[in-house]
């Protein structure tokens, strides 16, 4: 995908012209300072730009309208005095970008031997900001709220979690999805209402026939495929019978056609997601395996069987993990070791699990696929890397979406998986395998997920406030009675919360 410029967070500090032009001056030398501490963190995924002081409402309203013109992904909203909250009703009414209110101060300590009422007029956040919180009560406004200095890492870790939230939103309300063909035949959470995905997360959702994108397949270069083809051997390990010379050879050659077929497709249309479906394949010659892989390792987001909502989240949570360890993919709970004690999760799809969340180099393979009617598809195999994770979900509940997140320990394979030819990821769910289960399946939640390695529950927190989305979490504390609860709960609130 082509690069884009930084993205800006507009830092936003709220005054009021009754302290005199002196305090107001230092109110802006101190601001820039915050600022500019939050811009040189390098928890801070995006340029915090600082912008001069807010004394009326004229001012707040300006800005709240420009931040959404001018392509802020968010903005970042201090009372550094205190600014009376009526200023910012208009401005709080209009704004069209995620918020965030940090409630901090200039300084970390008090100068106890020092402080008078010059200093104490200067230094009012401790109750501006609480006049600040109340009107976003008042008008239920989305938003997160950070307190503390930001000297200290876990203000600027929350602040940064927040800013990663804004830019999956960001990427989610600009999204335009390919699916390359239809859903697979009478699989119920596939589906969904692309009305109401584009009206609550932005994301155009569009069916183009398989066979469009068989004529740009058809026309790539052979030059094109030669470059590929060394850039696999150079990049993993290439099985023999793939390699030149091999008696599969010419099945690693289309694997390529079909890799630079598809991303010039995408490119040309602006798109950052799709889907595919073994049932619906017109005249590929091959299910779509590397291809796939290769374009989520790039940042594309996919969805297998036309399973577009898991497309959405992959794109969204590859845009939040930009310079973060650890990958993300698309996944499948697919079977289980049921050992009492012991239980493991074993993760995988028919080829379609993305290498950013691989153990090692991955093998290039070719190996017969009993479904999808076509040649054996050429694949990456692979084992996961260990470590902490999130698996997520998007069910259209038919009057609202909700995200159903479960934190996991990816571990490497108890014994070695010779004869499994797909990329594969193992796992033990929180709280044990029998409670996340249990709660994944009463929040009916999908069998398609994201795994993330990169991004985790903070930042998924922050996603569904922006989105007004509802999220349930499934982690070492769930209890499968108090989650049904939860859910029951969470039901009614979300139908009164929509009005009548």
């Amino acid at each position: 995908m082509a690069p884009h410029t930084a993205p800006e967070i507009w830092f936003l500090t709220g005054s009021q012209g009754m302290y005199g032009e002196e305090t107001l001056r230092q109110v802006a030398e101190q601001s820039r300072l915050i600022a500019a501490a939050l811009d040189d963190s390098p928890q801070v995924p995006a340029r915090v730009v600082w912008k001069p002081v807010l004394t009326n409402s004229g001012e707040i309203l300006r800005v709240c309208r420009d931040a959404a013109a001018q392509g802020a992904i968010g903005v970042v909203a201090w009372m550094h005095t205190f600014s009376p909250a009526k200023m910012w009703i208009a401005g709080l009414d209009a704004l069209q970008t995620p918020l965030l209110h940090l409630h901090t101060q200039a300084n970390v300590l008090l100068p106890w031997d020092d402080i008078d009422m010059d200093f104490m007029n200067l230094n009012q956040a401790a109750h501006g900001d609480r006049e600040f919180g109340y009107i976003q009560t008042r008008l239920g406004v989305a938003r997160k709220t950070v307190a503390g200095h930001v000297s200290d890492p876990r203000v600027t870790a929350r602040v940064g979690a927040w800013a990663r939230a804004a830019l999956g939103w960001s990427a989610m309300r600009s999204l335009r999805l390919a699916r390359f063909g239809d859903n697979m035949r009478d699989v119920a959470v596939t589906e969904g209402d692309k009305v109401e995905a584009e009206l609550r997360f932005g994301v155009s959702v569009n069916t183009y026939g398989v066979n469009d994108l068989v004529q740009v397949v058809d026309q790539v270069a052979d030059a094109q495929v030669d470059d590929l083809v060394k850039e696999y051997d150079d990049t993993y390990r290439v099985a023999p019978g793939l390699r030149p010379g091999g008696e599969r050879h010419d099945s690693l050659r289309y694997a390529a056609r079909l890799e630079l077929g598809m991303r010039a497709f995408l490119d040309a249309g602006g798109f950052h997601a799709f889907t595919t479906n073994f049932e619906d394949l017109g005249g590929l010659r091959q299910l779509p395996g590397i291809a796939v892989q290769r374009l989520m390792a790039d940042g594309y987001g996919f969805g297998g069987e036309g399973d577009w909502k898991t497309s959405v989240l992959v794109r969204t949570l590859k845009a939040m993990s930009v310079g973060v360890d650890g990958g993300t993919s698309f996944m499948e709970d697919y079977t289980y070791d049921l050992t009492p004690g012991e239980e493991l999760v074993l993760g995988a799809h028919m080829l379609e699990v993305c290498p950013t969340i691989a153990g090692g180099v991955p093998n290039v393979e070719i190996h017969p696929l009993s479904i999808g009617g076509r040649e054996d598809p050429v694949r990456l195999v692979f084992d996961a890397a260990p470590g902490p994770a999130v698996v997520l979900g998007l069910a259209d509940m038919g009057e609202r979406f909700r995200l159903v997140a479960n934190e996991i320990d990816v571990v490497s394979p108890p014994q070695p998986l010779r004869r499994l030819p797909v990329a594969r990821a193992v796992w033990r769910p929180r709280p044990h395998l029998p409670g996340s289960a249990e709660a994944w399946i009463t929040a009916g939640a999908p069998h398609h997920t994201v795994l993330s390695q990169a991004v985790g529950v903070e930042e998924l927190h922050d996603l569904a406030e922006m989105s007004r989305t509802e999220l349930v979490v499934i982690d070492a504390d769930t209890e499968p009675r108090r989650f049904a609860d939860e859910i029951r709960w969470n039901q009614a609130y979300y139908r009164l919360a929509r009005g009548f």
